[in-house]
């Protein structure tokens, strides 16, 4: 890469020209009711726009009732939920940066108490769900439901829910969209041979098991207006063996960009609960690096990514185009502010914050109190 490129260098991603290649990744907050945005979703995500991120994406956000994980879980999967969707939208455009959304189906994840309660599966009278659908009926742990294996009519229903999701998104004003297919949930289930059992066109053979996967990119790329960007998440690897891992996430990656996905954010994990992950700073990044250098895709790289140094190494030497950050943002909201001073790189601050960027001279000049 060149030696120009750093962490505040613009990016072209599809039709869009990133201000810089930060991007927030999507965090669920377990915050809605029936799938609605609300203010806190406008102040989570506003804030980080304000804090200078390039790329504000969306939490996964079901694309049907029965896709969440939890009842607190975005939704997309009617029109009513477009309204709220747009006022953050506008919001996040306000501060000069993009706004993404990640469109996902839960699977065999479904139906779960939000994450700071006991891991329990809900029953309808807690606001749970029966219908929880997979691949296979193969339980993801003890937890969680047994759920039913889909049948073609099943699978040909999600795929529209796919569609008419990222045609809401569109309305709602979202730049890009991101299709969820990593951490075990419905999509990532059918690419791995630990959930997937399959003994029809689904299931099986490589092929076979990317098929799904394949259909909603076709369907949601035919939603998006003009040249959209599109993005695919994927786990490069279940770190269990018989599982997914990185030599077919490379093969995905060619047959990808076949199908006009422009980048993909690369992570590992969350289908098998008994998997021993190395987890540590940057864990995840020789998987970005390895499938942009041998499928010529575009890749966003995620995972422990906290420093300013860090991040801005891992683009000046070619292991991703994009760094999605996630905990950090949830320390820092205004984390790419103070990361560009780190790596000696200009960024716009918001005008209302310029006298704190400059507080040396404005308490000089006697303009701030403290």
């Amino acid at each position: 890469m060149s030696a120009n490129i750093h962490l505040f260098s613009p990016y072209a991603l599809g039709t869009l020209t990133l201000p810089n290649r930060i991007a927030v990744s999507p965090m669920c907050q377990y915050s809605s009711t029936d799938g609605f945005a609300t203010d806190w979703h406008l102040v989570h995500l506003g804030s980080r726009a304000v804090g200078g991120a390039g790329l504000v994406m969306m939490e996964a956000t079901a694309v049907s009732p029965e896709g969440r994980i939890t009842p607190g879980d975005m939704g997309l999967w009617k029109d009513a939920q477009i309204e709220k969707l747009k006022q953050i939208t506008d919001f996040i455009h306000s501060q000069g940066a993009y706004a993404g959304i990640q469109l996902a189906h839960a699977g065999r994840k479904a139906s779960m108490a939000v994450p700071w309660e006991e891991v329990r599966l809900l029953p309808p009278e807690e606001g749970g769900w029966t219908n929880v659908v997979a691949p296979s009926a193969v339980q993801f742990d003890k937890q969680y439901a047994t759920p039913a294996a889909l049948d073609r009519a099943g699978i040909r229903r999600i795929v529209e829910a796919f569609g008419a999701s990222a045609r809401r998104a569109a309305k709602a004003g979202f730049d890009t969209v991101e299709i969820h297919s990593a951490h075990g949930y419905l999509l990532h289930s059918f690419l791995s041979p630990l959930s997937n059992r399959r003994e029809d066109e689904y299931g099986g053979a490589f092929e076979n098991r990317i098929r799904l996967l394949l259909e909603v990119v076709d369907v949601v790329r035919e939603e998006l207006p003009g040249k959209s960007p599109l993005l695919v998440r994927i786990s490069a690897t279940d770190w269990a063996e018989g599982g997914w891992d990185i030599d077919q996430s490379v093969a995905l990656a060619k047959i990808l960009k076949t199908h006009r996905v422009d980048l993909m954010d690369i992570s590992s994990g969350g289908l098998a609960p008994y998997a021993q992950i190395p987890a540590g700073p940057g864990y995840q990044t020789p998987f970005a690096e390895r499938i942009r250098r041998e499928s010529g895709m575009p890749t966003g790289a995620v995972g422990f990514i906290t420093g300013a140094a860090q991040a801005d190494h891992i683009i000046r030497t070619g292991q991703a185009d994009v760094v999605f950050i996630a905990r950090e943002f949830l320390r820092n909201p205004y984390w790419p502010l103070e990361a560009a001073k780190e790596v000696h790189q200009q960024i716009a601050w918001p005008k209302q914050y310029l006298r704190a960027a400059s507080a040396g001279t404005a308490q000089r000049n006697g303009l701030l109190d403290d």
